[in-house]
């Protein structure tokens, strides 16, 4: 059988280009730094910490950077997705608010509510009204390359949300793990990317994933990257996909998974870390007995490189790559999403 993912079928069903962007990450670390940088954000000592606001693809960079980060904080971090801020931010926390168009409706309550109780601001944006009210008030824009999907850009609201942390107080800067990171990346592009085998990684999950109902479970580290991976497989392949946390999930979802088989064609993934705790690993071990006891089908994934930056980032990459896989092998276009933009839509009317 001849690769179903080679460059041109892929090219044939991915008409917007979302791959390029994909495997443009490699090219987003610098830059985004150089982009924060210029954006002449001071040297603070906050105590509150950081708030990182935003909404979905925006969003999921504060995450990503406090997982980067972990347990080298020094301060609160925090990532709100809603129209206020934690009641307990004030003038002691910096508050990045995240919104790639500029326009998000929560995001911009967000960056209103934080003006009113006199927090520090910085914003990164492409434009839009974000952009043009932070600049008449005086608030550091840190500028995002526009032309992309918002979820195609994320690492820019990530090293955003890492130097802001470190501008505040609440964890130290990470530029040599930055640098380091692009080299796994550029490597990882080469094993996984579409000029790769058919049999590799990337490729092969997608093939095991079509026609199932994906449930994505990550821990610690790895905890954002499940959510990731599912908002993926929701907007690229438009699949319904869910994603969970361990320990918590062998406390109530493990009993759902009895009877998974006989509802849909479910599929376990687990997102294992080399530097997780020995119980975690246990877990999944213990939970992929009983999944696959109920019939269920059952994948474990493994992050890549050295430093927490490094194995975030091989996952992040990894699950970009799948969804877009996915979509192909669907043959559904991974740019277009008719139903967000409906719903938006019908939000902005009177």
């Amino acid at each position: 059988m001849s690769d179903p993912l080679t460059r041109e079928r892929i090219e044939a069903v991915d008409s917007k280009g979302m791959l390029d962007d994909v495997l443009a990450q490699v090219l987003q670390l610098g830059d985004s730094l150089w982009r924060v940088q210029s954006a002449g954000l001071p040297k603070r000592d906050l105590p509150g910490g950081l708030l990182v606001c935003g909404m979905g693809g925006s969003a999921i960079g504060g995450d990503l950077a406090l997982a980067i980060i972990g347990d080298r904080a020094t301060r609160p971090l925090r990532t709100v997705r809603d129209y206020a801020i934690e009641p307990w931010a004030g003038e002691n926390t910096l508050v990045l608010c995240s919104s790639y168009s500029g326009d998000t409706e929560e995001t911009l309550a967000c960056f209103e509510a934080a003006g009113i109780v006199g927090a520090p601001r910085a914003v990164v944006t492409t434009g839009g009204q974000l952009a043009e009210t932070a600049r008449a008030e005086g608030v550091p824009v840190i500028g995002v390359p526009a032309g992309m999907k918002p979820r195609a850009a994320v690492l820019f609201p990530t090293v955003a949300a890492l130097e802001c942390a470190a501008l505040c107080g609440a964890a130290p800067q990470l530029h040599t793990e930055l640098d380091a990171a692009t080299s796994l990346l550029e490597r990882l592009v080469e094993r996984w990317g579409p000029d790769a085998p058919e049999d590799s990684p990337a490729k092969q999950l997608a093939l095991d994933l079509q026609g199932t109902l994906p449930v994505i479970t990550g821990s610690g580290l790895t905890a954002p990257l499940a959510r990731r991976w599912k908002a993926q497989l929701n907007e690229n392949p438009e699949l319904p996909a869910f994603w969970s946390e361990l320990p918590e999930a062998d406390h109530n979802e493990i009993s759902g998974w009895q009877r998974g088989a006989g509802v849909a064609p479910f599929a376990a993934v687990f997102l294992a870390d080399s530097d997780q705790h020995p119980r975690l690993r246990e877990r999944i071990r213990l939970t992929c007995r009983e999944v696959e006891r109920a019939g269920g089908k059952t994948i474990v994934i493994e992050s890549e490189g050295e430093t927490r930056l490094e194995r975030v980032l091989s996952l992040l990459l990894l699950g970009d790559l799948v969804s877009v896989y996915l979509a192909v092998l669907d043959g559904v276009d991974p740019t277009p999403m008719e139903a967000i933009d409906r719903l938006k839509g019908d939000l902005d009317k009177p």
